[in-house]
């Protein structure tokens, strides 16, 4: 027994004395953040406020991944509001989407849309599966046939994980739908999943650049050799940063991302921000004419609209080539994209919304008949059924989302995406945040949430009365106008009719 006291007796001791040293060099600790703060300079709170000051930026920090649950409301927050996200989340999760009591839309809000109800909407056993479209057809060598209209967008190797690709690879091919590359190049995790792959061609060629930098045709035979690559796209120009190229900071550019790009190891990864070798219309149809010759697969290019007067010089350029020459798809982004890193200038200032940018490029193709010849692949903040169903009844082919599908892997807005601190492992390649993400479990949720989103665009269509997706069209939805009184998106954007000169050629 005495010797238990004893042994007791010791314990406290020892536990008063390290609690009194752990007490003590918190105090010293305090006085010399406290004498740091009053003597510098640099920063008045601080030196008004010592100690106390410091805590501002920890708030400020912690806000970022705190507020969407304590402080906003359903559809206060951007770029994405909790209402989004959430359906987004039980879609991936394939669990109950319905909600109760009323709508928390406020069906007020200039620029929201509204689906017209057909009197006799189709039934369950009238419905059809969306119909395929062939892009490329009678041009490529190689033309690509898919019933998919969502779509995984460009989100490159470097700016993604190895996990998020292998999910995102994996949930493609469960649902039946394409990924796109993005700029950063073909690695090992998209091919890997087995899912039809879109390669992105982007200002720097990463991929299949040569020792220079310039496009390699040997290196694009050797992509377009894999029978999952099944389209390239050119791209000119991206939703966040139109006018600027692709960013990866170099504390992401490992060997392996290296390797795939054919650039330095650790050295930020900036993209020039045009093309070098396309300068006009014709540079860019001569391209289009180069790359789809050599891989024999369909090509496109991908643009933010911004200014809108060279399409029509686009246009007549395609005419008098021929209408072969013309790219196979035109990939729409919106000035409201999303990436891991770019200028808030051109992220909050430059380039046309989708709402404005998607009803002029489609009345542009139509009104010189090559709507049926260049299909539209349409993205930016395109996430929920409302959304995509919208761009279908505009004229779109085609919906492409990014950072929906980063929800479904379980993203939440934490806005780390340019630090290589994500928390949940999407994009970073700290290992001790990527094991956060098991593949098996994502690629399930990246499934679940395409064919949900194609079922509910689906009960939408049905509820206008149409049999599929694809036969929606402007009449069968109005938007709310600057008055807050729904419009009809046919009188908002009339549909264009072929000019007389172009009619011949149809």
């Amino acid at each position: 027994m005495e010797v238990v006291t004893s042994w007791a007796s010791r314990v406290l001791e020892i536990s008063a004395a390290l609690f009194v040293f752990l007490i003590g060099c918190g105090v010293l600790a305090l006085i010399y953040v406290y004498v740091r703060d009053i003597t510098q300079t640099k920063q008045a709170i601080r030196r008004n406020y010592p100690v106390v000051g410091r805590f501002r930026y920890w708030f400020e920090h912690m806000g970022e991944f705190f507020r969407q649950y304590f402080f906003a409301q359903d559809r206060d927050e951007l770029p994405f509001n909790r209402a989004q996200r959430s359906w987004v989340y039980r879609a991936a999760k394939n669990v109950d989407s319905t909600i109760a009591f009323g709508s928390t839309r406020p069906l007020n809000q200039p620029g929201d849309v509204i689906f017209l109800n057909c009197p006799f909407p189709t039934l369950s056993e009238d419905a059809v599966p969306a119909s395929s479209v062939t892009v490329g057809e009678g041009v490529a060598k190689t033309p690509f046939i898919t019933s998919s209209f969502f779509n995984i967008s460009g989100m490159s190797f470097g700016a993604l994980s190895v996990p998020a690709v292998l999910s995102l690879s994996k949930g493609a091919k469960k649902a039946g739908i394409w990924m796109n590359t993005g700029e950063g190049g073909l690695s090992p995790y998209h091919l890997q999943g087995g899912a039809d792959i879109i390669f992105q061609i982007g200002t720097a060629k990463y991929g299949v650049r040569d020792e220079e930098g310039n496009l390699s045709d040997e290196k694009l035979k050797q992509i377009a050799a894999h029978e999952q690559v099944r389209m390239f796209e050119i791209k000119m120009s991206q939703g966040a940063k139109p006018g600027k190229g692709g960013i990866l900071p170099g504390n992401k550019v490992n060997a392996e991302i290296a390797a795939i790009r054919g650039i330095p190891e650790g050295q930020d990864s900036i993209s020039p921000n045009g093309h070098t070798d396309i300068q006009s219309i014709d540079d860019l149809l001569d391209m289009i004419a180069r790359v789809r010759e050599v891989t024999g697969k369909p090509v496109g290019f991908k643009m933010v609209l911004g200014a809108y007067g060279w399409l029509d010089g686009l246009m007549k350029a395609i005419h008098e080539r021929g209408i072969e020459s013309a790219p196979d798809f035109i990939t729409l982004d919106s000035a409201d994209g999303g990436t891991g890193a770019a200028p808030q200038s051109l992220m909050d200032f430059m380039g046309l919304p989708i709402k404005r940018s998607l009803p002029l490029l489609v009345d542009v193709l139509e009104s010189y008949g090559l709507k049926q010849r260049v299909k539209v692949i349409v993205s930016g903040k395109l996430v929920n059924p409302a959304e995509v169903a919208w761009a279908m009844c505009i004229g779109a082919d085609f919906v492409v989302s990014a950072r929906g599908f980063m929800f479904s892997l379980g993203c939440i807005q934490a806005l780390q995406c340019n630090k290589n601190t994500c928390p949940t492992g999407i994009t970073t390649h700290d290992p001790k945040l990527q094991k956060g993400l098991v593949v098996s479990d994502k690629a399930e949720r990246v499934a679940h949430y395409a064919k949900n989103m194609m079922y509910e665009v689906g009960v939408i269509a049905h509820s206008c009365g149409v049999a599929e997706p694809r036969r929606l069209r402007r009449f069968h939805a109005q938007m709310i106008n600057d008055h807050g009184l729904p419009q009809s998106l046919d009188e908002l954007h009339p549909p264009a009719e072929v000019k007389p000169e172009y009619q011949a050629k149809l």
